[in-house]
């Protein structure tokens, strides 16, 4: 049995995601485009903040809510005709979590590279 390894599975969802900038999340943030998504859990936005106007989808959850047929769905939380813009803290859980989505089906799925610490040396508001 060959186990793939964490940085396998991140190298492989790359190929497969769009990846955006920071300067690129915060144009399509700022002209109302897409779902800014924040998959890091609830002691990382307790210890570094988060980004104003953002969505908080915990990444043990994130299939769970957006999947319209589970009991943990979250109706009307994002708008399904915008772009979904996924963020953790590097980049990493949300390249994996970006290539779920498109597994999912979701069509129109990006995540930001450098993620979180990314962000946080860009035009977005942290509170």
């Amino acid at each position: 049995m060959t186990i793939l390894s964490s940085k396998t599975l991140v190298d492989n969802a790359l190929k497969e995601i769009k990846t955006i900038n920071k300067d690129e999340a915060a144009k399509l943030h700022e002209e109302n485009k897409c779902n800014l998504i924040d998959i890091r859990d609830v002691r990382e936005l307790e210890r570094e903040g988060r980004v104003e106007g953002s969505h908080h989808i915990p990444r043990g959850m994130l299939e769970f809510w957006l999947d319209p047929g589970s009991p943990y769905f979250q109706e009307g939380k994002l708008d399904q005709e915008k772009e979904m813009v996924l963020f953790c803290a590097g980049g990493l859980r949300s390249a994996l979590a970006a290539k779920t989505l498109k597994d999912m089906g979701f069509k129109n799925v990006s995540h930001i590279d450098g993620g979180f610490g990314a962000i946080r040396q860009s035009k977005f508001k942290i509170v």
